[in-house]
């Protein structure tokens, strides 16, 4: 008989024995995302930047647009606040996670 080591995890007060892999062991671990960093959520290419450095927004104004997949994505902004930084600029490929922008 394999000896095997079991895991605890705990899900609503209730705690249950498992085995986790070493990918998940090393996994990185989630952190909750600073709504002032506007980061590509999917690779693609900027067809369009709508704003400049020092400009304020509202939540939900048009910041730029990736266009991904053949698809046009409107960018918006997640809070009210004013743009500190931008990094792309029309026609840059940005990989997932990019940041594009920063507000403050």
């Amino acid at each position: 008989m394999k000896n095997t080591k079991y895991d605890k995890i705990q899900i609503d007060g209730v705690e249950y024995k498992t085995t986790f892999t070493e990918k998940w062991r090393n996994r990185k671990n989630w952190e909750t995302p600073d709504p002032k960093l506007v980061e590509a959520y999917l690779p693609g290419t900027i067809v369009h930047v709508n704003v400049k450095k020092g400009q304020k927004v509202q939540a939900n104004d048009l910041l730029l647009v990736l266009q991904a997949m053949k698809m046009d994505n409107k960018i918006t902004s997640p809070v009210d606040g004013k743009v500190k930084a931008i990094h792309v600029k029309k026609g840059d490929q940005v990989p997932k996670g990019t940041v594009m922008i920063e507000l403050e």
